[in-house]
């Protein structure tokens, strides 16, 4: 057995990086479940001052999104929201199938949808340069963006457009996203618990500790002279909204999460499609990092270079220091190594998979999914589906830094979805 000063270091350093993470992931999530109140009373406040509602113009980028371009069009123009204040542009990025037809057949009954076709030459270059070519056909003051797949609630859009107007500090306000295809298999269901835990602790508790949340590439608006002041989304950055939210916040305005405008989803319903999506994020947020790290610590305000340096622990430093815990953790019930630091570890170890289960719990609990196939989900998805993200991490790694591959956008696979169930789901 193989016992070692630096392995008695890398033991404590891992347990220390990965207290301090859910340390402060633990305050977040308060403050995250303490403003699902305090946004409920200014919902309805807003609702009784009822101020004046903007023209908006929202755009949907679609690429080869003719299997559920249908149902998105039709869920907006559906929403509760003036007629004479709400157009939609779809912005048809040198697509092969038939979005574009479908399009325009909705198109012929609805003055209220446009489509543009990306001229071929500019075509397919990614969700970023799409919208850029969209901007500036936009006939209103504020701009909203949606993805193809969406399905929002009807009342998304005018909760979101009333907090926009009642705040001249803010700069975008953003919704939540649910996930319409949780319960096709086990992995939307994992993909379901992770992305309300993420909304119900990161989004919330940052706004509640920080007033900062970050665009979510959907279901959210933005001021178009703020768009233009900035130059328009980053065409190469792969994770355009987390990009453009840090120069939102150096532009001096707020971004606010709205949790109770909603949108629904579709996710990734195997595992080729989500390890894709998700590489996609991590090299996005390495590109993200790039750009702004020589200075992470100059920019102002300062909880914006904070948070670029959250990111890069949760990405970098946390990661390794999971990946350190599992080996080191391997190694000694294999019998190969000692690590003799003294220590209640075992229950250290307890403590805080106990307080994941916890905090995941009563998040869930926010929407009525504390159900006890979901709990039992939140156990079985610490030892599997959270280990999967050590691997898209060490690819986007490798990808970015070793291989230095290019910057490609690439689209999310869409899946057939049963409509009848959407709307059940929407309405319920």
């Amino acid at each position: 057995m193989f016992s070692h000063l630096v392995l008695n270091y890398t033991f404590v350093f891992s347990v220390v990086v990965i207290w301090f993470m859910l340390g402060y992931q633990f305050i977040l999530f308060m403050l995250g479940y303490v403003y699902g109140f305090r946004a409920r009373r200014r919902r309805e406040q807003l609702e009784r001052t009822g101020p004046e509602l903007p023209a908006i113009s929202i755009m949907i980028p679609a690429h080869n999104e003719g299997m559920v371009i249908a149902k998105t069009l039709d869920a907006l123009l559906n929403l509760n929201y003036p007629q004479e204040k709400i157009e939609f542009l779809v912005i048809n990025d040198g697509s092969t199938d038939d979005t574009a037809s479908i399009v325009e057949t909705i198109a012929s009954k609805d003055s209220r949808v446009r489509l543009f076709n990306v001229p071929l030459a500019l075509a397919a270059r990614g969700k970023a340069a799409a919208l850029n070519q969209g901007l500036g056909l936009c006939r209103h003051t504020v701009i909203g963006i949606f993805d193809a797949d969406n399905t929002p609630e009807a009342d998304s859009v005018i909760h979101l457009a009333r907090q926009l107007v009642a705040d001249e500090r803010l700069g975008a306000v953003v919704g939540k996203f649910r996930c319409i295809n949780k319960k096709k298999n086990l992995l939307t269901r994992f993909v379901n618990i992770e992305g309300l835990a993420f909304q119900w602790i990161i989004q919330a508790g940052r706004w509640n500790l920080f007033q900062m949340a970050t665009l979510p590439g959907t279901n959210y608006l933005m001021r178009r002279t703020l768009i233009e002041e900035l130059g328009g989304w980053d065409t190469e950055a792969l994770t355009e909204d987390s990009e453009l939210s840090i120069r939102i916040y150096e532009a001096g305005y707020l971004i606010k999460f709205i949790p109770y405008a909603v949108t629904w989803e579709q996710e990734p319903e195997n595992l080729r499609v989500w390890f894709k999506q998700r590489v996609r994020w991590a090299r996005g947020n390495n590109y993200v990092l790039e750009k702004h790290v020589a200075r992470i610590f100059k920019i102002k305000p300062w909880v914006v270079g904070m948070e670029l340096f959250y990111t890069m622990a949760v990405y970098y430093l946390f990661f390794i220091a999971i990946l350190l815990s599992d080996l080191l953790f391997v190694l000694a019930v294999l019998g190969w190594i000692s690590i003799p630091v003294p220590g209640p570890y075992r229950e250290v170890w307890f403590f805080a998979f106990g307080l994941f289960t916890l905090e995941l719990i009563i998040a869930l609990s926010r929407e009525r999914e504390d159900t006890p196939l979901n709990i039992g989900l939140i156990v079985l998805s610490y030892f599997t589906y959270c280990q999967l993200w050590i691997a898209v991490v060490l690819k986007g790694v490798y990808d970015d830094f070793v291989l230095r591959r290019e910057h490609k956008w690439d689209k999310t696979q869409r899946f057939e979805v049963d409509l009848q169930e959407c709307e059940q789901l929407v309405k319920g």
